[in-house]
């Protein structure tokens, strides 16, 4: 019989033996590498301590937003790739890519800055050129706005 578990991450029912780790003398599985790393960097972030609920326990949310500006612009399919690369990611929100500007909304509890750079890496070389090295540029000079606790950003997007 295979038993399942929740995901402390994303919610998400996944068999006992999926990407485990074990933490504090209790037994994790999780549904992807994504969510053991997330878990594994702060894990009190998803299962708290005796008396206190965790964040995520408590249905928080941590929204942030980068705004990037490359150098060049995208084509069209460029931007599509770029766009459904970063969409495949658990806790990537939305992606507007307009003009030579991308704004990424994404779920810190979910996923990260670095998760989010690798992925752009992944992308720039399926892309070819130097599109690895444009993209993690644009990454690593970023504005960003953060709004702790809330699903809602303001309706300041371009993307709407």
């Amino acid at each position: 019989m295979n038993e399942t578990v929740k995901d402390p991450v994303c919610k998400m029912a996944v068999p006992a033996t999926s990407f485990t780790t074990d933490y504090a003398g209790i037994h994790y599985a999780f549904c992807s590498a994504q969510c053991k790393q997330r878990f594994l960097e702060n894990p009190h972030l998803y299962v708290g301590v005796p008396g206190h609920k965790a964040p995520a326990q408590q249905g928080k949310k941590i929204i942030k937003k980068r705004s990037l500006m490359l150098a060049e612009l995208l084509d069209e399919a460029q931007a599509r790739q770029v766009k459904n690369a970063l969409l495949e990611m658990m806790g990537v929100k939305e992606v507007c890519i307009e003009g030579s500007a991308i704004e990424i909304q994404y779920d810190l509890m979910q996923v990260n800055a670095e998760q989010i750079a690798d992925q752009l890496a992944l992308v720039g070389v399926q892309l070819g050129g130097d599109w690895t090295d444009r993209l993690k540029l644009a990454f690593i000079n970023y504005l960003e706005e953060c709004e702790v606790g809330s699903l809602e950003v303001s309706n300041k997007n371009r993307c709407h």
